[in-house]
């Protein structure tokens, strides 16, 4: 059995959909798919999630949204049209919209979480009908229906353990299961969403469930890319790369995923496929529970900015008994989550997002360090960029730091930071954000270009 998860690209319009009929009518172990709400079909379109969280918006200020409506059903109807549906299914999905409209507004995250949600339910509506209208055997399955239940953190859902037992009874079905994602049910009977991403972690936990062999995600590119494409002109594609490659290469920056997506496949041991909607014969990109390494010590290449750094010395502090609690007690007073920690016997940085704080919050931290640690020094340097190097290789591979740091020298660029976490899988330069681009290419050129 195979779980198919189809991005809102994949669903933007009559012809990306019979994209998706002839792809999931050409393999019969394609049994359960989850859908997301309808996406772009071209730049500056909106996508349906995006118009659905401004329709609640509207509503609980008591204003007009009635051409918003109809602009959501519009994108709902051409499919409906190019596919020569009946009216049947549009009046379905209307009159739900409307019945949300009217819901208790008491609440004001409960009725947002529901409205946003519908995209994706309403498309599963449709592509179910659509599969019908197509003489395929195939049936809507909503997460109340099927038990994915969900604690109650609006944005940020997690399964709860008995969802996937109650789930698992999905692979007994007869044909073919159109499921929604982005969201599940919590024990109050509420709609709770997941975080960003929120199809790819449906997809995760059905996949784990019913312990499919296999979670095909398809998405609009090839494959997962070496490097970010913006960056690096026609980058080479990653054929095979483990969980844990694929969770850093996310965390640092990679798009494909949320980082935290594939975390109940991983748990089963499900190999994923991403696949091109476009072009399904190409490979794609396999993410496995483990591999041979066959490509050199790196697997990608992936950057991320907006970081500031907290530099903080002290003659003596590896003397000091819980000076590094002391300081991060000290953001967490102030609600700020930290990235990374390195540290020398005298001193240490903590990275932070910086839009995490402003200059009110930064400058009262900055006094208590200085105040309640006696720090000697203390800065603090804004616009940094992270830049992590992946790769499960460099465990076998002597000289990836030195390699890297001699492109970064050769390009003319600083090095601010160096991290590598005792795992071996990760490497991690700070670098300042207006030459971001450039270190990137050349870490590039260096270790994937020949």
């Amino acid at each position: 059995m195979k779980v198919v998860k189809f991005g809102g690209s994949s669903l933007a319009s009559g012809t990306q959909v019979e994209k998706v009929c002839h792809i999931v009518a050409s393999d019969s172990e394609r049994r359960i798919v989850i859908v997301s709400a309808p996406g772009k079909r071209f730049a500056d379109d909106l996508k349906v999630t995006d118009m659905l969280i401004s329709c609640a918006e509207r509503a609980l200020h008591g204003e007009d949204t009635s051409k918003l409506v109809d602009a959501i059903i519009e994108r709902y109807q051409r499919i409906a049209e190019e596919l020569k549906l009946s009216y049947t299914i549009i009046a379905r999905i209307t009159d739900d919209l409307n019945t949300l409209l009217k819901g208790d507004q008491s609440n004001p995250v409960a009725f947002t979480e529901a409205l946003k949600a519908s995209g994706e339910d309403n498309n599963a509506k449709l592509i179910a009908a659509v599969f019908q209208h197509k003489g395929m055997e195939a049936s809507y399955v909503s997460p109340q229906e099927a038990g994915l239940l969900v604690s109650s953190d609006p944005g940020n859902a997690q399964a709860l353990p008995e969802a996937y037992e109650q789930l698992s009874n999905l692979k007994n079905h007869a044909g073919i299961i159109v499921f929604p994602g982005f969201f599940g049910i919590n024990k109050a009977g509420e709609v709770v969403t997941f975080s960003r991403s929120g199809s790819d972690i449906t997809g995760s936990i059905l996949a784990n469930a019913v312990k499919a062999d296999l979670y095909e995600n398809f998405t609009d590119v090839d494959a997962v890319y070496t490097v970010n494409p913006h960056i690096v002109k026609n980058p080479k594609e990653i054929r095979e790369l483990t969980y844990r490659e694929m969770r850093e290469l996310s965390y640092g920056g990679f798009s494909v995923f949320h980082d935290e997506a594939l975390i109940p496949a991983f748990r089963a041991g499900i190999p994923v496929n991403v696949k091109n909607t476009n072009n399904p014969e190409a490979p794609g990109t396999r993410i496995v529970s483990a591999r041979k390494n066959t490509n050199g010590p790196l697997v990608g290449i992936a950057s991320d900015d907006g970081f500031c750094s907290i530099y903080v010395g002290k003659y003596l502090m590896n003397r000091e008994v819980g000076f590094g609690r002391k300081i991060l007690l000290i953001l967490e007073d102030y609600g700020l989550s930290f990235e990374h920690v390195p540290s020398g016997i005298d001193d240490l940085t903590v990275i932070v997002r910086q839009d995490q704080m402003n200059d009110e919050i930064e400058a009262t931290i900055v006094r208590r360090i200085k105040e309640e640690l006696h720090a000697d020094e203390i800065h603090v340097e804004h616009d940094q960029a992270l830049i992590m190097l992946v790769g499960e290789g460099m465990r076998q591979e002597v000289g990836t730091a030195a390699r890297a740091s001699t492109a970064l020298a050769k390009a003319g660029i600083n090095i601010e930071m160096i991290n590598q976490g005792s795992s071996e899988t990760s490497m991690m330069f700070g670098v300042r954000e207006n030459v971001e681009e450039k270190a990137v290419q050349a870490l590039y050129e260096e270790f994937f270009a020949q």
